[in-house]
């Protein structure tokens, strides 16, 4: 079965070892997040996020955490083993995408990038690519 990522719930679609998932940060994955960024609250974890200066560790939490919010079985050690296409730059895009359909305007227009055929997994045409559903939805 296919399914659109839903921008209105937050939802994106990456490729990640060749395979197209659906990922989303769910009010879960936030407290996941929360917990393991040290915050107390949703306004400091945007916060830590306004600021762009993400590591290596930040990306794989965040790219775990919308994995699992979206039904995927994956472990922040799994994420560590994973590929994306673009590599590091790839992978920052993905978090930089998450996090803007989370806190920056999940039902705003989308952005020029979606609107064109540039996101990844997308077939031509597509504005957005089709992805499995998640086993657990």
């Amino acid at each position: 079965m296919r399914v659109h990522p839903n921008r209105h719930r937050g939802e994106i679609a990456a490729r990640l070892d060749g395979e197209v998932r659906l990922m989303c940060l769910t009010l879960g994955a936030l407290a996941e997040l929360e917990t393991a960024f040290g915050v107390a609250n949703l306004a400091e974890l945007a916060e830590r996020f306004e600021t762009g200066k993400l590591s290596a560790g930040d990306i794989i939490r965040i790219v775990g955490a919308g994995l699992r919010g979206a039904g995927n079985i994956a472990t922040d050690e799994d994420v560590a083993q994973m590929s994306a296409e673009g590599g590091v730059a790839g992978f920052a895009r993905i978090t930089a995408e998450l996090l803007w359909a989370t806190f920056g305007g999940a039902a705003s227009e989308p952005n020029e990038q979606t609107e064109t055929n540039q996101q990844p997994g997308n077939r031509e045409g597509d504005a957005n690519p089709h992805v499995p559903q998640a086993a657990s939805r």
